[in-house]
């Protein structure tokens, strides 16, 4: 398989998940990048954590490194999607969620390509494609993060400036 159809199924099979599963792509974003801190500073304490446990680690799971960077990259994301499937209502919110959609798949892309096994992530990385995502990946993250954020800013709870009759609140 070509190296320009692994990455553009790295990119768009979570964005077309979080649209179908109407998930909300902002949270998974955050998470995303959550991911990314914790792999940094966890990692290395994560991985002598397993030796602790080395019998008990799977043959062919290398704690060195990689694998336990993949993993503590992408659990937070996978369980915020998770818990937040069908959490996005209402056609507007849907159509601004394609936004962080993509930005969940551009940048978990270009985190989890270097984590993958050598021969794979060398063809990936020596590809024309991911070049360019490479000198995109500000403009992905700055504008990405400035979407999260609006999104978020859209979502905050109306505040009615009416009063209310007998103290009863509207629920909506």
């Amino acid at each position: 398989m070509s190296p320009e159809v692994i990455l553009g199924a790295m990119v768009l099979i979570p964005a077309v998940a979080l649209m179908l599963l109407r998930i909300n792509a902002t949270f998974v974003f955050l998470s995303l990048c959550l991911g990314n801190v914790l792999m940094q500073f966890v990692a290395p304490d994560a991985g002598s954590f397993l030796t602790l446990f080395s019998a008990r680690v799977p043959a062919g799971f290398d704690n060195g490194n990689d694998n336990v960077k993949i993993i503590l990259l992408l659990l937070p994301v996978l369980l915020t999607a998770i818990f937040m499937i069908r959490t996005v209502r209402g056609k507007f919110r849907l159509i601004l969620n394609v936004f962080p959609s993509e930005g969940v798949g551009l940048l978990g892309a270009l985190l989890v390509v270097p984590l993958l096994p050598p021969g794979l992530s060398h063809n990936i990385i020596d590809s024309h494609l991911w070049s360019q995502l490479q000198r995109a990946q500000n403009l992905i993250v700055g504008h990405t993060a400035l979407v999260c954020l609006l999104v978020l800013w859209l979502q905050r709870p109306h505040v009615g400036g009416g009063h209310r009759k007998h103290g009863k609140r509207k629920f909506s």
